[in-house]
């Protein structure tokens, strides 16, 4: 029995504005679209009803800020038309109102909404104002135009008549009623001559509007005429050699940025509407260039990563790198630095392990010292020469001569300003020895006023020498003070350390509650001789005691959230179902002080986090599952994929009447739904934490499935013949 015939099923319609299929140059059909004056090779398809665009949401911002009086909150409304409140010292911010200013921003919103009320009647009032006078200014314009008519009436019947012509005699009342309906109709007749002038006045403005309306229609035509002739037009014909088509559709393709790592199918809307597209007479010669292009620009990239991991240079010169940016003093400690950067690729990327890294990290402490050392010297051995070059009195004084100074680069190189008055009694100390040894010299020398022109040789020589072991004597003194004053420095840094650790262990022995304050303390600590005869300064000592308190106090807080979680080991658990009279007998709650209310505050400051974290792992867990991300991205292929589906292994035996078969992936994919992912992730723990919002889980897992891409499909280039 034979099978029916198939029936072929005619093209899909064009969507509106589309005209039937044309014949190109090269006789291969195009359409075009009346309303975007566009032409595509592609058949266009119609358009699917209530198909809703992508709308592009843009970020929502704060629009307006307002302070609210008599508190440090603001109330800020965004662009989305939303509302929160934000406290200016805490840098907080909260999309319900805080129960501190409530009463306050109530009363706010009463004065506000008061103002603009107030505002909406004075607007009105003052519409209702400048209606009245305009009506009033518009019945005194109507005053006058009467007056003027009528004025402008009376003169015309005075002007009939010449005053010498006036005769007084006496008319009969019949002649008399003849004048007045004269009159009249005089008055008749001007009011119609105006009239028929102001519809003429008003027919010449409505044609000068027409006019206007025309001329506006005909410069849009001709912008629109001019915008249709700056359309790309498809060439009738081009005379290319196959090599320049191709050379030409290569570098469209470069101006695409064309993936070489996607097939000719998924690449070709890119740029098939272009005019380029049809420079090479058939498609077979056109997927001929796209392949040379693919390979071309495949090994450029390659080059191009390869370039850039040379550029990168080998693990131990980023490691070194690593080190000379960001270790500036040497006081950091090797575990501070492995805390701060043990994630970095470059402090992980070297070394076998940490004991090699510190290894370095102390050798580049020692050069980091060194360095300084020797910058500190040459910053004083300039401070030196500075002074020299200023010549100095005996008796100057440092606090006027460091005015004359302060402009000079080698002033500041010395950071300290103890430590320039320092060396400036050092010069003053060395320079006096020098004068006074240089004194007695000049007194001993033979040439002291008396000495003889025509001396020898051998004495010149001999005063050199002196001259020069003076010199050296006195560079000897200078260098003697800079290395006592850096021992004196190196003694005092080495006191404040020792102080520092004691008083540190001080506070251990004496500071046990959290709650205790700096003026509660301080009698305590009084008694100790370690915190009289600390060389610490107070305000070190109170941010060593801050932070030691806040240390007890993250102990305890620590010990508080272990409780939360014996108590409360799902995410669903009110604060009101767990045992508050336990609680707040419990050590860490008496340490700290909480009442009720601070207490359910640390509560659910503690269930946002740990649901934080555990929506987190729950993201974790569906990116590291197989199954969910091989079958969430095989159900975004299109078709059969690329090969048209999967072949099955040959059993030996014929599958079927035709013998051997495929597996459709694209079919099984559609088979693998959010309840089979469900089955497979049931028994994980981050999945469980979440049963108590089954509906919201699920969402979860289909928002996911929707973000994941299709696998990445491989290109296939034909074998060099």
């Amino acid at each position: 029995m034979s099978a029916p015939p198939f029936a072929s099923l005619g093209p899909p319609p064009l969507p509106m504005g589309c005209t039937q299929e044309r014949l190109g140059p090269n006789g291969q059909p195009y359409y075009f679209n009346a309303h975007t004056k566009e032409s595509t090779y592609v058949r266009p398809l119609p358009s699917i009803p209530n198909a809703t665009a992508a709308v592009t949401t843009k970020k929502e911002k704060p629009a307006v800020k307002t302070p609210i009086p008599g508190t440090e909150w603001m109330r800020v409304k965004t662009t989305g038309g939303n509302t929160f409140y934000f406290h200016k010292s805490k840098k907080t911010s909260l999309w319900t109102v805080p129960e501190e200013i409530k009463d306050a921003l109530e009363k706010f919103e009463q004065e506000e909404a008061k103002a603009i009320e107030e505002g909406k009647l004075k607007a009105i009032r003052e519409e209702e104002e400048a209606a009245k006078r305009a009506e009033e200014e518009r019945d005194r314009e109507v005053e006058r135009i009467k007056a003027e008519v009528q004025n402008m009436v009376k003169r015309k019947a005075q002007g009939d008549v010449p005053v010498d012509e006036v005769v007084v005699s006496k008319k009969p009342k019949l002649e008399e009623k003849a004048e007045e309906d004269s009159d009249e109709s005089e008055e008749e007749d001007w009011q119609r001559e105006a009239a028929e002038q102001l519809a003429a006045e008003a027919k010449v403005e409505r044609k000068r509007q027409e006019e206007e309306a025309l001329k506006e229609k005909e410069l849009a035509e001709q912008e629109a005429k001019a915008l249709q002739e700056k359309q790309i037009k498809i060439p009738d014909r081009v005379d290319l050699s196959i090599e320049e088509g191709k050379a030409l559709f290569k570098t469209l393709l470069r101006e695409k940025d064309v993936n070489p790592l996607h097939p000719w199918d998924t690449s070709l809307p890119l740029f098939v509407s272009d005019p380029r597209y049809v420079l090479l007479p058939s498609v077979s010669t056109r997927r001929d260039a796209f392949d040379e292009y693919c390979r071309e620009r495949a090994r450029e990239l390659r080059q191009q990563n390869v370039k850039k991991e040379k550029e990168a240079g080998n693990p131990k010169d980023e490691f070194d790198r690593l080190l000379a940016t960001e270790v500036k003093s040497t006081r950091l400690s090797w575990g501070d630095f492995r805390r701060s950067w043990k994630k970095d690729r470059r402090f992980y990327g070297w070394g076998r392990d940490d004991r090699e890294r510190e290894k370095r990290f102390k050798e580049h402490l020692k050069e980091l010292g060194e360095k300084k050392r020797a910058a500190s010297q040459k910053a004083e051995f300039d401070f030196f020469a500075l002074l020299r070059e200023n010549q100095l009195s005996q008796d100057a004084v440092w606090k006027d001569v460091k005015r004359s100074l302060t402009r000079d680069p080698r002033y500041d190189a010395v950071g300290s300003s103890s430590l320039r008055e320092e060396l400036f009694k050092t010069f003053q100390k060395a320079q006096e020895k020098g004068r006074d040894e240089k004194t007695a010299t000049i007194e001993d020398s033979p040439d002291n006023g008396k000495m003889d022109v025509d001396i020898d040789e051998n004495e010149r020589r001999r005063l050199r020498k002196e001259k020069a072991v003076r010199e050296r004597e006195e560079r000897v003194r200078i260098e003697r003070g800079i290395v006592e004053a850096n021992i004196g420095r190196s003694r005092n840094e080495l006191n404040k350390e020792e102080g520092e650790r004691d008083f540190r262990t001080l506070l251990t022995d004496a500071i046990r509650e959290p709650q205790m304050t700096w003026e509660s303390a301080l009698p305590q600590l009084q008694t100790d001789p370690r915190f009289r005869n600390s060389p610490l300064p107070v305000d070190q000592m109170l941010h060593l005691f801050h932070t030691h308190i806040g240390h007890l106090r993250g102990k305890h807080i620590k010990s508080l959230h272990t409780l939360f979680e014996s108590y409360a080991p799902s995410l669903a658990t009110d604060f009101k179902s767990i045992p508050i009279a336990s609680l707040l007998s419990s050590l860490p709650v008496t340490k700290l002080g909480y009442t009720a209310n601070v207490l359910e505050h640390e509560f659910e400051k503690w269930q946002r986090e740990r649901t934080f974290d555990s929506r987190k792992a729950f993201d974790d867990m569906l990116s590291e599952n197989s199954f969910v991300e091989f079958w969430g991205r095989l159900g975004k292929i299109g078709g059969e994929g690329v090969d048209g589906g999967v072949k099955a292994d040959d059993t030996g035996e014929d599958e079927g009447e035709g013998g051997g078969g495929k597996v459709d992936m694209k079919a099984l994919a559609k088979n693998v739904d959010v309840r089979e992912m469900e089955k497979v992730l049931k028994n994980d723990k981050r999945y469980i934490t979440f049963d108590h919002v089954p509906e919201q889980r699920e969402r979860w897992i289909r928002d996911y499935l929707s973000n994941l891409s299709a696998p990445k499909l491989s290109v296939h280039l034909d074998a060099p013949s």
